[in-house]
C-alpha cells in the first residue's frame, strides 16, 4: 500500500488520533490537557503521542507537546480533507442539481450548507426549506426557476405584500408559467413598488437551477425540467458564496431588460391581460 494511503488510514482509523492531531494545531499541550480534549485515557495518550514522534509530527519541550513544521503540514492537509469529504456527503443527494453554467460557482464555497430534498418519509421538505428562506428575510433577489409551485408562490406572493423588497429575473416560458398560476395574485403583487421583475433570454443552469440572495443566506433550487418540482434547496451563509452569488447575479441583470406585460400577450397567453396595469420598471 502506497505509504501516504497507510498515514491516512492510521489517522482515520482512531478519532482519538485526529482530536489530539486538531487540539495540537490550535496550540501545544500537555499530557493532562490531550486526555482532556480526546477524553482518551493515559495509556492511549502514551501511544499516540510515540506514533506521533516516530512520524516525525510532534516533538516534546518539557511537560508540552507541539508539532512540528511538517506535522503542521500533514494535520492541515488532513482536515482538509476530512472537510471535502464531508461537504462531498452533503450534496451527494443533490449534485445533479448544481450549477454547471454559472461561471465561478466552487463546490467548497457550500461546506457549511444546508441541504433539503425530499426525503422517502417526507417528501416536502425542500417546499418547506423555501418558505422558511422567505419567512427570514426582508429582501431577495434571484435568477431562474426558484420558486415556482404554488406553495411557496403563495408565501412568496404573501411576503412581497407585506413589503419584502423582491428583485427578480425570470425566463419568459418560467414568468408565464407563474403567472397562469394564478394572474390576480401575481399582478396585486407586481404592482407593489418593492418588486421588480426583469427578463432574461438565456439564463445560466435555467434547465437545472436557480439562485436567490437573501438577507443572510444564499440559496440554489434544483427543478426537475419536465415537471419544475422543486428537486432540492442548497443554501448556505459562507461569504465566498454570497460573493460568487452577487457576481452571476449582476452579470444576468445586465444582459436582463425589464419585464413589459405586452410580451405575454403578444406570446398568446389571455392571464397576461390582467398584468396590462403594471407599469415596465
Amino acid at each position: 500500500m502506497d505509504p501516504a494511503i497507510q498515514d491516512i488510514e492510521f489517522l482515520a482509523r482512531s478519532e482519538h488520533r485526529i482530536a489530539a492531531l486538531e487540539a495540537l494545531f490550535e496550540q501545544r499541550r500537555d499530557r493532562r490537557e490531550l486526555r482532556a480534549v480526546t477524553e482518551a485515557s493515559d495509556p492511549t495518550i502514551g501511544r499516540i503521542v510515540r506514533d506521533f514522534e516516530d512520524r516525525s509530527w510532534i516533538v516534546r519541550d518539557g511537560p508540552y507537546y507541539e508539532l512540528t513544521p511538517l506535522g503542521a503540514f500533514v494535520t492541515e492537509r488532513f482536515l482538509k480533507l476530512r472537510e471535502g469529504m464531508r461537504t462531498g456527503n452533503t450534496l451527494r443527494e443533490v449534485w445533479h442539481w448544481l450549477p454547471r453554467e454559472m461561471e465561478g460557482f466552487a463546490v467548497e464555497h457550500f461546506e457549511d450548507a444546508v441541504v433539503a430534498y425530499p426525503g422517502p418519509n417526507y417528501p416536502y421538505e425542500p417546499v418547506d426549506r423555501v418558505t422558511y428562506l422567505l419567512e427570514s428575510t426582508d429582501t431577495i433577489r434571484g435568477l431562474g426557476t426558484t420558486i415556482y409551485k404554488s406553495g411557496n408562490l403563495e408565501v412568496f406572493c404573501r411576503r412581497v405584500l407585506e413589503g419584502m423588497a423582491m428583485e427578480y429575473i425570470y425566463s419568459l416560458p418560467v414568468l408565464r408559467a407563474i403567472v397562469n398560476w394564478d394572474s390576480d395574485l401575481i399582478s396585486r403583487a407586481f404592482e407593489c413598488d418593492n418588486c421588480t421583475v426583469f427578463l432574461h433570454d438565456s439564463l445560466p443552469d435555467d434547465n437545472r437551477c436557480g439562485l436567490n440572495i437573501m438577507d443572510d443566506r444564499i440559496g440554489i433550487c434544483g427543478h426537475d425540467p419536465d415537471s419544475a418540482q422543486l428537486e432540492a434547496v442548497i443554501d448556505t451563509a459562507s461569504p465566498e458564496a454570497r460573493d460568487w452569488a452577487e457576481a452571476v447575479y449582476e452579470q444576468c441583470r445586465r444582459d436582463a431588460r425589464p419585464f413589459d406585460p405586452e410580451e405575454l400577450v403578444a406570446a398568446g397567453e389571455e392571464t397576461g391581460e390582467a398584468l396590462l396595469h403594471v407599469e415596465p420598471r
